[in-house]
């Protein structure tokens, strides 16, 4: 049993690290931590995992004294070479129970598949925390992953940013271990500027607070709260609120240890800007939060986040104002000059922006996605008006790309694009459809709430993807600078969300037809074709898998050429619900026994000649004769959880047709019409699912 009187800390302090590298380092430390505790069999409650930009820092709790004693049996060499004729030990044998420290008194001899093997018996007493901590912490420091690794001062052991000290102890003393020389002690450093640099840790308990009275909130929820409770009391007390980012406040979070909230005003000039031309310096550039009015207006305010305490808070606002003046200058600046035209001028200049080099410029692009929209219009029957819109948006949707603020302000294409095409008088649709180009940014970031937004956002992502995949630039393992992962993603989240039954195979037959078309490129079409098909299923597979759809449910579904996405995952849902719901082995069985069956037959011509069946034959054909219409109409009407029932309703039938008909018969005629019966069957079957591939149970 864990001795909840020991806990275990350990601070590797850093120079202040990116705040992006952060979380993701933390959680990995602690799973590294965690996985060596387990493997190493010694016994812990918890592990509470905090950081700060200086900080990375772990707190076992309830830490067992010793590992659990090992008590196990270890396969040696087999008796026929252990033993000498004379029931001597031989030299395998020897060589053995010397590498596992054993005599011939913890032997057995056991039987593994008709051979006799020599098993050691072992016992080796467990060691103490210490000396398992001593062994496994600094190994886990060293695997700390991190986008950008680096050697620093002459050491071989690669990190983000050099490790000023390390604190590691165990309740009231030091756990010693070496790391590259790096000084290890009970002594851990407060704020840079409000704390003490030289602070002892006589027990890991007053650790928390010890850092707290230097000016280090230690734990990053806490911090995230303070900072959430400090921007929100200050927009409240000057009136206004702030919007939910989540993606800023993480950030916040990891850039401070001592978070203090100070208030900045925007002079009243700029407020004549598009609010987002204001917000994307605040936000993006210098990390303060925008004040709103209850009713959504920007505010002359905005908080920014020091780290330290309330001393000189008008000094640092006074300093934050005139930094934000300078950035809103510029911004300013660039807009009144783009505005000296409107963004259809812009859009001839984009001949010069190069998309890329075997693919075309931007202008390319921008006339290959015009045509693609038409296409997907096609296939979903939208209407005539909503085409005429979304090539208008396509027209102008990379126009913002020439524009002084979308060249300084790169995070604004699309938005910019669309603000200008609003000044300009293009009809709402259109310029609406202009900032959504590019939904969702991120992943689970919002979609595109317009169908003339989803339309030009598939087009432009199918274009980039396809065009990308026929000149070879495919994702490989963690590689993906185009990001066409996110991009494929998109596109699927937009085609469930839409409820669109839109084929990807025919999108991608469009989208490759256009660069051999327009750009004259050559390349396997067919090839390059599957390829992008099977990245698609790669996609759906992981998106499925997040939904939570059993492993072998997804390893059912059929190809997916020539099938609209959506009814991939409505067909895997209505097969989770079915086969998570009642007893379904017999009909496994069943459906198993005739694919396996279904694909011996080499002729597969399906016809069934009816004058020669059996009475036991007709049983089952009479049956399924009679579902076929049913199952048609309910696949006819996506409806796959009828589809499943009607299918289990021939379970019965199969099993007492495999049980009293003999398939391979030696009459030919007779053998290929039963062939052709399992066939049938099988046919409906693979329409949706493949059973040899569902786990029953």
């Amino acid at each position: 049993m864990s001795n909840q009187e020991n806990i275990y800390l350990i601070e590797v302090g850093v120079e202040e690290l990116p705040s992006s590298y952060i979380r993701n380092a933390l959680n990995a430390f602690k799973d590294l931590v965690e996985k060596a505790l387990n493997e190493a069999n010694l016994g812990y409650d918890h592990i509470a995992a905090y950081a700060t930009p200086r900080r990375l820092s772990l707190m076992i709790h309830g830490i067992d004294d010793a590992q659990g004693d090992i008590e196990d049996w270890v396969k040696g060499p087999a008796k026929k070479i252990a033993y000498k004729e004379d029931g001597t030990v031989n030299k395998p044998l020897e060589g053995f129970m010397r590498s596992q420290n054993v005599t011939e008194a913890d032997l057995e001899v056991r039987e593994l598949k008709g051979n006799e093997y020599i098993y050691a018996h072992i016992h080796k007493a467990g060691e103490a925390a210490e000396v398992i901590l001593a062994e496994i912490i600094p190994d886990a420091i060293r695997h700390i992953p991190f986008p950008k690794n680096m050697r620093w001062g002459g050491k071989n052991l690669r990190f983000a940013r050099p490790i000023r000290w390390i604190l590691s102890m165990l309740n009231d003393r030091v756990v010693d271990f070496d790391l590259e020389g790096i000084a290890l002690s009970n002594v851990t450093r407060g704020h840079r500027f409000l704390g003490s640099s030289h602070i002892e840790i006589n027990d890991v308990r007053d650790y928390e607070e010890a850092l707290e009275k230097n000016f280090v909130i230690l734990n990053q929820d806490k911090r995230k709260e303070s900072i959430l409770y400090q921007i929100n009391h200050m927009a409240k007390s000057n009136g206004g609120e702030i919007r939910k980012d989540d993606d800023l406040l993480e950030e916040l979070t990891f850039i401070v240890e001592y978070p203090t909230a100070v208030l900045g005003n925007v002079q009243e000039k700029f407020l004549s800007l598009p609010d987002v031309v204001i917000t994307t310096p605040m936000r993006e550039h210098l990390r303060y939060t925008p004040v709103y009015s209850p009713e959504g207006d920007l505010l002359p305010y905005f908080i920014t986040i020091r780290n330290g305490n309330e001393d000189y808070a008008d000094v640092v606002a006074e300093g934050n104002e005139k930094v934000l003046e300078a950035r809103l200058e510029d911004a300013r600046f660039f807009f009144d000059n783009d505005r000296e035209k409107p963004l259809e001028d812009y859009v001839d200049q984009l001949g010069g922006i190069v998309f890329q080099e075997k693919l075309g410029t931007m202008a390319d692009k921008t006339a290959r996605i015009s045509d693609l929209v038409g296409r997907i219009g096609e296939i979903l029957g939208v209407g005539e008006k909503t085409v005429e819109s979304a090539k208008r948006a396509c027209h102008l949707s990379k126009a913002d790309l020439m524009t002084n603020m979308v060249q300084e302000f790169t995070e604004l294409e699309g938005i910019i694009g669309s603000i200008y095409a609003e000044l300009d008088g293009e009809e709402s649709v259109v310029s609406n459809a202009i900032r959504e180009q590019y939904m969702p940014v991120a992943s689970g970031a919002a979609l595109p709430e317009s169908t003339t937004g989803t339309i030009v956002s598939l087009a432009d992502k199918f274009d980039t993807i396809c065009g990308l995949f026929a000149i070879g630039e495919v994702p490989t393992g963690s590689q993906d600078p185009f990001a066409l992962r996110r991009k494929a993603i998109g596109i699927l989240r937009m085609i469930n969300e839409k409820h669109w039954e839109l084929s990807l195979s025919e999108c991608i037959d469009a989208s490759l037809f256009s660069f051999v078309d327009s750009m004259g490129l050559v390349f396997d079409k067919e090839e390059v074709r599957k390829q992008i098909l099977k990245f698609f299923r790669g996609r759906i597979d992981t998106m499925l898998d997040g939904d939570g759809i059993r492993y072998d449910i997804i390893q059912a579904l059929n190809d997916i050429d020539g099938e609209d996405s959506l009814r991939v995952f409505e067909k895997a849902q209505a097969m989770q619900n079915f086969f998570v719901d009642g007893d379904r082995k017999s009909f496994l069985e069943a459906v198993t026994r005739v694919e396996n069956i279904a694909s011996k037959n080499e002729s597969k011509d399906g016809k069934i000649d009816e004058a020669i069946l059996t009475e036991e034959e007709r049983t089952l054909y009479d049956k399924v004769l009679a579902v076929e219409p049913e199952l048609e109409e309910a696949y006819s009407k996506r409806d796959d959880a009828r589809y499943l029932e009607l299918l289990d309703s021939l379970t019965d039938a199969i099993h007492l047709y495999f049980d009293r008909v003999m398939i391979m018969a030696e009459d030919e005629s007779l053998r290929n019409n039963r062939l052709a019966t399992i066939q049938r069957i099988d046919a409906l079957v693979q329409r949706e699912f493949n059973g040899n591939q569902i786990v029953e149970g």
